[in-house]
């Protein structure tokens, strides 16, 4: 919304600045976008008559001119502009005046003395182009500040307005804003006052009442379309962004612009039997004002005649039945639409009008005549005519419920107490009627207020008009406990660092995947899918977050980066028993490199056990179990089922071949997935006494079978609670001569320690004998035996 500052102190002229005035908009919710000088500044140029006009003695195109200024003596200006004319009044730059582009001096031209410049448009910075002198209205004051005369020293003011406050969308609603917020008069518009000198009618029918409450309409017969629109309202008119076109175009646009009501002008003469608004009929065409022929739809709500439609209500009107130069008579509409009848019509159609943004948002249903008669008003002055009497059809219009506000609720919310008489002057210079009992206001918003529905609303209105920054910060007094921080909670943020610390990078992925990959990555033929993905590719949600990893992994690889280490934290998705599940997880990957480039290391690539050895570091000091499992993300041979205590938490593995060639991977990634809930929750070190005497060490070498797992044993030893055994490790594998085929030699390191004593060997026999039963149910047997 784009407004004359000049215009708004018409009706309003509270002591503020120009910048004063923006920052108090701004401040109460009407954002000023952007505040620019109608004119560059410059200074001592007047209005000036020519008084004589001789041909320069030495310049064919040159004239030399006697100019009246307002002073005791004429001056002598030599000026080379072809539209000069002897009693013409133009602008005029006085010696040491300072325009925008150059400084005005005493100066002579071809032998004359000149003592100042008859200026254009360009030369004042009015215009880029221009043909010749600024011509001025006879009635012009000489020697007046051409400022002044032009009110050059206005200002437009663009203001940035949410969608909810279309009672600011003209000049009168935003100068009840600033009279509220100034506690300044308001200057009412004039009342219209004309007699009914016409006697022609137009019926009027709605056939849809409730998405047009109110129309009205009125004939002015005898008009002069050719009626030249007065200097100060084309003014107004351009200031505000619209051009002048004809004297009653100008007319309903100004109004539109001064009230905010939309008006339209049909040529009387080229309707045709009643007027009747309803909803279009399939197969109705109508062309508009911008000569665009649309093809109506039945939700589109017309203004039709005998003939057919003659306008799209609330949008434009029609070409056909148009004002022009040879109109005689009018018939002059202004109505109340329904806003969810107008909403989204225009940019269906593909453009926008000044009509259809105010109906969308809600014009003021109480002002439908009073801007019919300032219309006519302001027709009759500059056109000429006879009025004939309003035809009006109204319905059931909108209810403004009343809401109820709490003066404590004003308190709780804001931070700060008002006195009742405050809330109820703020609210009364909002135009609101309100009633008071005890603490509590009992308020009836205003018609053009759309968006006073509850009670935050009128407290929002009251910090407004008070101004947010008489809102003064307040200490914040809560009674306040520490929550319990338990040790063997751990924070994601400590999880993030172990996995930085790790070599590791995080990546954030969409929880939105690709079918292919749910189905190929993780077998899950019945992923949670999208009803409204936001793209074909992002159809549903994934239930892993190995996809997103691979994807990022592909990504870097395009952008020639050969060691990756990657993990996520987020969420995953399942469909279990008519309902979803969501769990948090967190996934790693790695690729390329064991280690960075360096001399002191072989280069190898990351294997299964490197990133089994990460996983191990961020569950210590906790043991985790590997169990053999085939996964289809991952190769046959080279993936395992992780479990702590027992219970599955997660899976390790490379990834398979058959995806390693898919995504076009030279070396294969190793990746896992856990739980984040067996995460979070650490064991608490427990305090144990430090053993002064040396731990005792013995060895134990078995024979199994291949398919034996090393794990199976380390589980059976360390299930006895062997006295004195503190740790049980593998420490050498054997094949081969000595060794039957189809076996193994496996070799246990076992160290037994006391804090109290040195343990003797009739103490730790019973122990290994313990472990050495525990083997030999295991399947195991003692080597040499």
């Amino acid at each position: 919304m784009q407004f004359s500052e000049s215009w708004l102190r018409t009706l309003v002229n509270p002591s503020l600045s120009s910048e004063e005035l923006s920052h108090l908009l701004t401040m109460a919710g009407l954002e000023v976008e952007e505040m620019t000088s109608v004119a560059p500044a410059f200074d001592k140029v007047v209005v000036a008559q020519v008084l004589t006009k001789e041909k320069h003695p030495d310049a064919d195109r040159l004239n030399v001119l006697t100019v009246n200024v307002g002073e005791t003596e004429p001056l002598t200006i030599v000026c080379g502009a072809s539209n000069v004319t002897v009693g013409m009044k133009a602008p005029c730059a006085l010696v040491g005046a300072k325009l925008p582009d150059f400084e005005i001096k005493k100066a002579k031209v071809r032998g004359v003395a000149s003592f100042g410049m008859m200026c254009s448009e360009k030369e004042l910075g009015l215009a880029e182009e221009s043909a010749g002198l600024m011509v001025l209205a006879e009635d012009a004051v000489v020697g007046q500040s051409i400022r002044e005369h032009l009110d050059l020293d206005d200002h437009l003011i663009t203001l940035k307005l949410t969608p909810n406050r279309s009672d600011c969308l003209s000049v009168n609603g935003i100068a009840r804003e600033v009279a509220a917020l100034t506690n300044s008069p308001l200057q009412a518009i004039p009342a219209a006052d004309f007699a009914l000198t016409g006697s022609v009618t137009r019926n009027v029918k709605v056939t849809t009442p409730t998405a047009c409450p109110r129309y009205t309409g009125r004939v002015i017969s005898g008009v002069n379309a050719k009626a030249v629109t007065p200097a100060w309202l084309v003014q107004r008119l351009e200031r505000c962004g619209l051009r002048s076109i004809s004297a009653l175009v100008d007319v309903t646009n100004y109004v539109l612009l001064e009230l905010g009501q939309p008006l339209h002008a049909f040529d009387q003469n080229k309707l045709s039997g009643d007027i009747e608004v309803r909803f279009a009929h399939a197969g109705e065409r109508l062309t508009l004002l911008n000569e665009q022929r649309v093809d109506l739809q039945d939700d589109m709500l017309v203004i039709a005649d005998g003939k057919g439609p003659v306008a799209l209500a609330g949008v434009m009107g029609g070409m056909d039945s148009a004002v022009g130069d040879a109109t005689t008579d009018v018939f002059l509409e202004s109505a109340f639409f329904t806003p969810g009848v107008i909403v989204g019509k225009s940019r269906r159609l593909g453009f926008s009008s000044d009509s259809s943004y105010r109906f969308e948002r809600g014009v003021d249903f109480a002002t439908t005549q009073a801007a019919l008669d300032r219309a006519t008003q302001l027709i009759l002055d500059i056109c000429g005519g006879k009025a004939g009497p309003v035809t009006e059809v109204q319905s059931e219009l909108p209810l403004r419920q009343q809401v109820t506000l709490r003066s404590s609720r004003l308190l709780r919310v804001l931070g700060i107490s008002l006195q009742a008489e405050e809330i109820a002057r703020i609210l009364g210079s909002l135009g609101m009627d309100l009633q008071q009992e005890g603490d509590e206001f009992f308020v009836t918003p205003p018609s053009y207020r759309f968006d006073i529905a509850i009670e935050e609303d009128l407290i929002e209105e009251i910090a407004r008009v008070h101004g947010y920054e008489q809102i003064q910060p307040a200490p914040i007094q809560a009674n306040m406990t520490i929550l319990p921080n338990f040790e063997a909670d751990r924070p994601l943020s400590k999880v993030r660092q172990a996995m930085v610390l790790r070599d590791y990078q995080e990546t954030i992925n969409y929880s939105f995947v690709a079918a292919e990959w749910e189905r190929d990555l993780c077998g899950n033929a019945a992923p949670v899918t999208l009803m409204n993905p936001i793209a074909s590719q992002m159809s549903v949600m994934r239930s892993s977050l190995l996809g997103g990893l691979l994807d990022s992994l592909r990504n870097n690889l395009a952008r020639k980066q050969p060691r990756i280490r990657l993990f996520e934290i987020g969420s995953c998705f399942k469909a279990e028993a008519g309902s979803y599940t969501q769990e948090e997880r967190l996934a790693g990957l790695a690729y390329g490199a064991a280690i960075s480039e360096q001399w002191g290391m072989a280069a190898r690539n990351a294997d299964f056990y490197d990133v089994k050895g990460d996983l191990e570091a961020l569950f210590a000091p906790r043991a985790l179990t590997l169990q053999v499992a085939e996964h289809p993300a991952s190769h046959p041979g080279r993936s395992a089922r992780v479990l702590l205590d027992g219970i599955t938490i997660g899976w390790l593995g490379e990834l398979h071949p058959q995806w390693q060639q898919q995504y076009d991977m030279p070396l294969s990634a190793v990746w896992f997935e856990v739980q984040l809930s067996a995460l979070v929750q650490s064991a608490v070190p427990k305090a144990v006494d430090i053993s002064k005497f040396p731990a005792v060490r013995r060895d134990i070498a078995v024979l199994v079978d291949e398919g034996v797992a090393v794990q199976t044993l380390l589980d059976a030893m360390n299930g006895q609670n062997a006295p004195y055994v503190t740790d049980t490790a593998l420490f050498d594998v054997y094949r081969g001569q000595g060794v039957d085929a189809g076996k193994k030699s496996l070799a246990f390191r076992v160290l037994l320690k006391d804090t109290q004593k040195t343990l003797t060997d009739n103490e730790i026999e019973p122990s290994i004998a313990m472990l050495v039963e525990a083997l030999h149910k295991a399947g195991a047997k003692l080597r040499g035996k």
